[in-house]
């Protein structure tokens, strides 16, 4: 398959993965309740003509996929409108979404850093004392909820030992402490995949080759093993975002983290429609785009992907 055709069959893919979840959300969110008569709760002589206005005036009494329609074309102009209760729904997000990025991207560098050298070390050195600690630990880092781990770290570096601050985004400092928490969870994960990975190259033929011609222990892990083993490690980090933005809402809550997990906590809180809608689906665009960056370069770092 010519490169070109490999790129416009994915992108075409991830296109209608993003209608058909912006789809699900618009639906699902109107399944909620009625940000009307949440609106006016505290009124006590509210009438069904005042109702009826309400949502004359916020839109809601048009159409389902008229205001579907309405939000794709605001989303593709990068103009969401207004939130209910809150104002430009783009000031909001422009707020949000870096913090977010922030933080999901940091927790993954730790993983990152930190796994990929334990997994090797634990595949090179199998059956070994190191191999069992760094198995033993993986799989209790697998066990903790990331909710639970990151109140201990409140209570422990906030609380007990006042080193980091507890909540909010003020600096570096602030963000230590999310990071950990859910870079942890996702270095006991990635551990086990990269010596998982590394086991099976390892034995490979060409690996046994390369040790039979005199190479460094050092060049024949890194610079063979490794690098064959790679696809599958940059196809599970890009799956793994998925779980990653899922973890965020979570820790964004306990930490305060003025994010998108917050935001779109927020607009539930309030059945704030708009603001849900977009917060929602932007995350499901940002997954959906991971997703698609690691399906083009898998595709390129191993050409045999593109003729499937």
């Amino acid at each position: 398959m010519p490169v070109f055709s490999f790129v416009a069959q994915r992108v075409f893919q991830a296109i209608l993965v993003t209608l058909i979840v912006t789809l699900f959300v618009a639906f699902a969110i109107r399944l909620t309740g009625d940000p009307a008569i949440m609106m006016t709760s505290e009124s006590s002589n509210v009438t069904e003509e005042d109702l009826a206005h309400i949502r004359e005036s916020l839109g809601l009494n048009r159409p389902f996929f008229v205001q579907y329609l309405d939000f794709i074309k605001s989303l593709v102009t990068g103009n969401l409108g207004d939130s209910f209760f809150r104002g430009p729904i783009s000031e909001l997000i422009s707020i949000a979404l870096p913090a977010t990025v922030v933080l999901a991207l940091s927790s993954m560098l730790i993983s990152i850093v930190v796994s990929i050298p334990l997994g090797i070390h634990s595949a090179v050195h199998r059956g070994g004392i190191s191999d069992q600690i760094i198995r033993v630990l993986s799989l209790v880092g697998l066990s903790f909820p990331n909710f639970w781990l990151a109140i201990m770290f409140v209570l422990l570096f906030s609380i007990t030992f006042p080193i980091f601050p507890a909540s909010g985004y003020t600096g570096l400092t602030s963000l230590i402490l999310p990071a950990a928490t859910i870079g942890i969870i996702l270095t006991a994960t990635n551990v086990r995949l990269v010596r998982t990975t590394m086991l099976e190259t390892l034995s490979a033929q060409y690996v046994m080759v390369a040790r039979s011609k005199g190479l460094k222990e050092r060049v024949v892990v890194y610079k063979h093993a490794l690098r064959n083993g790679a696809i599958a490690l940059i196809t599970f980090l890009g799956l793994q975002f998925g779980n990653l933005i899922g973890g965020i809402v979570v820790v964004e809550l306990v930490f305060n983290w003025p994010g998108m997990g917050t935001l779109a906590v927020e607009a539930i809180g309030q059945r704030d429609y708009p603001l849900l809608q977009a917060s929602v689906s932007i995350l499901a665009i940002m997954i959906v785009a991971v997703n698609l960056a690691v399906d083009l370069a898998y595709g390129f770092i191993d050409p045999r992907i593109r003729v499937k």
